[in-house]
Parts: structure tokens; C-alpha cells; sequence
């Protein structure tokens, strides 16, 4: 498969599960919590069974499903993130851009450690979600979800700037 082609199936199961997600957090929404970013970012028992109570069964419910499709999601993403990276750290070489390249060498990981930390996150919220786990389970996942949006976000700006560069780059030489 060529890197084109696994950029846009990964884009494409990425943005798809997106949507689901999205839909079942407009189910926790309006179930009368918060989405699941707020229950990642509980920290501690006593937050994160106020949550529960907020949301309620039907709430619950939508919280359990998406974190069980979060882990076929974390895996599109990180593909998809994994390709961008390598495509720009390669774009980069071509016009000449050796420090952007050479950070490429670094970032190209972040993708797939973010996931890593997302998959760690959502075995902690499962965890927490059937009221187990004490202070432990939500404190975990809330570092895992930080470790895993900084790695992400990181990423993010590294193919953002990295594709400035290179069309300013093509730009001079043209």
C-alpha cells in the first residue's frame, strides 16, 4: 500500500469514527454531564462518580461504547498520524529542509506513543466507569489523556509547519 493510499483510508475510518464519537458524546451531553473529555479529566474518584451520576444509565451507556470504539479509533489516528509525519519529514529532505526533517526523526513516534497513552487512558475510564479503581483510575487517565493530547498536539504543529515550510521552500525556488 502506498503512503497516499493509507493516508486516506486511515483518514477516511479516522473521520468516520469521529462522527460516531461525536454523536455519543452528544448522548453524554444530554444525559446531563459532560462529554468524555470531562470524564478523562475527572482526576480523582470523588469527580469522576459525580460524572457517572450526571450521566446516568443512558449516559453510561454511550461513555462504555465509546471507549471500547475509541480503541479502533486510536489506531486509525495514530496511522494516520504516523503517515502525515513520515510525509512531511520526506517533503521536507526533498526541498531542503534538514531541521524539519530531522525533528520528523522524533515526531514521527508521537502519533503512535499518543495512542499508546489514549489505549492506557481508556482501560482506566473503563475501570472507573463501573465505579472501581478508587482515586487511582481517574488520576491515571487524566495523566495519560495529558501525555496523550501534548504528544498529539505536537505532531499536529510539526505537519502544519513542516508543510508551510515546504511551500514557502518550493515557493523561492520557483
Amino acid at each position: 500500500m502506498t503512503r497516499r493510499r493509507g493516508l486516506l483510508l486511515s483518514g477516511a475510518v479516522t473521520l468516520v469514527l469521529f462522527g460516531v464519537l461525536t454523536a455519543l458524546d452528544l448522548r453524554m451531553r444530554d444525559a446531563g454531564g459532560p462529554g468524555i473529555v470531562g470524564f478523562e479529566f475527572a482526576w480523582d474518584q470523588r469527580g469522576a462518580s459525580e460524572i457517572l451520576a450526571g450521566w446516568g444509565e443512558d449516559g453510561r451507556d454511550a461513555a462504555r461504547l465509546s471507549l471500547w470504539l475509541d480503541f479502533i479509533y486510536l489506531v486509525a489516528y495514530a496511522a494516520l498520524g504516523t503517515l502525515a509525519v513520515g510525509g512531511v519529514r520526506e517533503l521536507a529532505r526533498r526541498r531542503g529542509l534538514p531541521r524539519i526533517a530531522s525533528a520528523g526523526a522524533a515526531v514521527i513516534a508521537f502519533p503512535a506513543a499518543g495512542a499508546s497513552f489514549d489505549a492506557f487512558e481508556d482501560v482506566a475510564l473503563l475501570i472507573a466507569l463501573e465505579g472501581e479503581g478508587g482515586d487511582t483510575a481517574p488520576m491515571l487517565a487524566a495523566i495519560c489523556a495529558s501525555l496523550k493530547f501534548t504528544l498529539l498536539s505536537a505532531a499536529i504543529v510539526y505537519i502544519v509547519v513542516g508543510l508551510i515550510a515546504a511551500r514557502r521552500a518550493r515557493a523561492r525556488a520557483a
